[in-house]
């Protein structure tokens, strides 16, 4: 359904004020040519609203030669941004970015970051942003299970489907993402509602089960039938089953970089008001997906690089997999038992 203006700037005043803008502030929105119309002009009313000086960066499309999709996941790496020195300065000097373009994965990113500079990603239609604005009570969910995360030696993942990988951690710090940005140099998603790691390199092994029901992304498919997939050290080493198989195998060879094999990261997800059902309401270059990235209990898995973790893998190839009905455990203890999280936590009025 669509969205009023007015509803679209309140949640922007929301997550901006969740965000510390204050009156005065540099807010640069970052846009290219799959930007929503009604999402940057109600960003750009609300950030001058709050009384934030306001600018717009808009950059030019790349990567239509070598990207298999429209999706803005679908090659990482190389954006617009990629040596364009002023458009990072100009960037680096804002208080706050609203990312409407995708940076994400991107060295450029990094840069903009470190200089204390906050950016926000917000490329969901507006009818998901509204849906899933973020709370106080968003950022305390994900901030407990984080700290249940941290200083863990394991995670092990398993299912009646077949699921039984074992993730060994603690080479890599623990990331929390709940939809704004709170802190000089960080980084968020809105909409979100997960915790995520990496795990040590070389030492993940057993079998993920992607089970009929579960989703492909950046395909944006629910699987029709189970693919087993082996990993050894680490790294994928077989992908069997039908024609999802064949499909998420030729995908992933597509990008000639047996980098694109490796285990990215791990966790799960935390958000009541994502659904594992909104991805069949849509097109398929109208979303990225975050309701299935997001939505209460998945196990969310990845393949590709691990630079956002300080990592040195920076493949073009991404793949996100939320899994349903798992059992995530960290060094024995469920936090997650057949897809239902265990937290007990109690939100209040701003569910």
């Amino acid at each position: 359904m669509a969205v009023s203006d007015h509803d679209l700037i309140s949640a922007w005043q929301q997550v901006l004020s969740l965000s510390r803008l204050e009156a005065g502030q540099i807010v640069t929105v970052l846009t290219s040519s799959t930007t929503h119309p009604q999402t940057l002009s109600t960003a750009m009313t609300a950030a001058a609203l709050m009384g934030a000086t306001v600018n717009r960066l808009d950059l030019p499309p790349v990567n239509a030669e070598k990207a298999l999709s429209r999706d803005s996941l679908a090659y990482l790496g190389t954006t617009p941004l990629t040596g364009n020195r002023a458009a990072i300065a100009a960037l680096q000097e804002s208080d706050l970015v609203l990312d409407l373009m995708t940076l994400l994965f991107s060295p450029e990113q990094h840069e903009i970051l470190a200089t204390g500079t906050k950016i926000l990603l917000a490329v969901e239609p507006p009818e998901v942003l509204v849906r899933m604005v973020p709370s106080e009570d968003d950022r305390r969910r994900v901030a407990q299970a984080a700290r249940l995360l941290e200083g863990k030696r394991e995670m092990h993942i398993s299912s009646d489907a077949g699921t039984d990988l074992r993730c060994p951690l603690g080479e890599f710090p623990v990331i929390q993402e709940y939809g704004f940005v709170d802190q000089p140099g960080r980084w968020d998603h809105w909409p979100s509602g997960f915790v995520l790691t990496w795990p040590n390199e070389r030492q993940t092994n057993g079998t993920l089960v992607i089970d009929r029901g579960d989703i492909l992304l950046p395909m944006k498919c629910y699987a029709q039938e189970a693919i087993e997939v082996t990993v050894k050290d680490g790294f994928v080493t077989r992908i069997e089953g039908g024609l999802d198989a064949e499909l998420l195998s030729d995908y992933m060879a597509s990008f000639k970089d047996p980098e694109a094999y490796a285990m990215s990261h791990i966790g799960w997800g935390l958000q009541p008001r994502a659904q594992w059902s909104t991805l069949a309401m849509y097109d398929r270059e109208a979303t990225i997906g975050m309701d299935a990235r997001a939505y209460e209990g998945n196990f969310l898995f990845s393949f590709g690089p691990n630079n956002e973790a300080g990592g040195s893998r920076t493949t073009a190839c991404h793949i996100d997999i939320p899994l349903r009905r798992c059992t995530v455990a960290l060094d024995g203890v469920p936090v997650v038992k057949e897809g239902k999280v265990l937290d007990g936590f109690v939100y209040g009025n701003s569910k």
